[in-house]
């Protein structure tokens, strides 16, 4: 950091680009009540040098913060409308009496309350990371598209209002979203390859406002659908064997992780043997299974909903 520093200065940059490097929440040791915010000691050897190279150059203390974790950890002590901002109670600090109604202004101001405990009460936090995954494996049952957006969709407006936080209040936060894409290939459990507001192919995993004044609107991307109510998403005519191909590849991969062993020879839809059909039962399956929202038929254009029964 230092070599960076220098060269930053050597070109002039140093006031215009600031040099600092992220942790997870892991760097406590505690973080409730926020007012018991610590490091852990295990840590100090290279904490020390480096929060005093932040304070004297005002470079900010990045973190990762996730509030969908500590939810997916403990949801027999973290109410989920807590982590997601929607709780209509409050979290009493018992050392300070601040008022938290989130998880997310809580863990920030644990490392606030851990900077102070090291005499660092200038060092600003910068959040690097956060947000909510929209997919998960079958434990990790609140990871679906309506909390992703509900969480984003929250924080946005929170970071919007300048409310900042109860141990900073009014103090600007700065806030990056993670992330932009679904990472398709990450190994891990199936929340790590969804956290993104956007699909490989570039269709958005669900709407979001990031005007921070708009409703949650859940049905934002939802179809228009047959008079009961039910459609399904095909392979359309006019895609080209590649394309289908590749699509059945992302639907039947990791990516897509829909079960096509009934299209697999001497399966019961493995007839018509042919690109089109196969692909139908794949993006159906897909369609259904993420619930029948547009950005669910997608498949790089090769996808199209239709409310006749196939």
């Amino acid at each position: 950091m230092t070599n960076v520093l220098a060269a930053l200065k050597k070109a002039g940059l140093h006031k215009k680009i600031k040099v600092s490097s992220t942790h997870s929440l892991g760097v406590l040791s505690r973080s409730f009540p926020p007012s018991a915010g610590a490091f852990n000691s295990k840590h100090a050897h290279f904490l020390k040098p480096l929060l005093e190279f932040l304070a004297e150059n005002q470079s900010p203390f990045m973190i990762d913060l996730y509030p969908y974790y500590a939810y997916r950890d403990s949801s027999n002590k973290v109410p989920l409308d807590y982590a997601l901002f929607e709780s209509s109670s409050e979290v009493i600090d018992p050392n300070t009496g601040l008022l938290y109604t989130n998880m997310f202004d809580a863990q920030i101001d644990a490392i606030y309350f851990a900077l102070s405990g090291l005499n660092f009460r200038t060092i600003k936090v910068m959040v690097t990371e956060t947000g909510w995954p929209s997919k998960g494996s079958p434990k990790e049952t609140a990871a679906t598209p309506d909390n992703a957006q509900t969480y984003n969709t929250n924080l946005i407006r929170h970071v919007i209002n300048e409310t900042g936080t109860p141990a900073k209040p009014g103090e600007e936060l700065d806030v990056y979203l993670f992330s932009l894409f679904n990472e398709n290939r990450k190994p891990g459990l199936e929340s790590e390859r969804n956290w993104g507001l956007f699909y490989p192919d570039q269709t958005s995993v669900y709407s979001l406002d990031f005007t921070g004044r708009g409703p949650v609107d859940m049905t934002a991307d939802a179809n228009a659908t047959s008079s009961n109510g039910t459609t399904w998403c095909i392979a359309s005519s006019k895609a080209t064997q590649i394309d289908l191909q590749n699509a059945i590849n992302w639907a039947c991969g990791t990516s897509g992780n829909v079960d096509c062993t009934a299209i697999q020879p001497s399966q019961p839809c493995f007839q018509p043997d042919n690109l089109v059909s196969h692909a139908s039962y794949a993006f159906n399956s897909y369609y259904q299974q993420n619930g029948a929202s547009a950005v669910a038929c997608s498949f790089g254009g090769t996808g199209v909903i239709v409310d006749k029964d196939p």
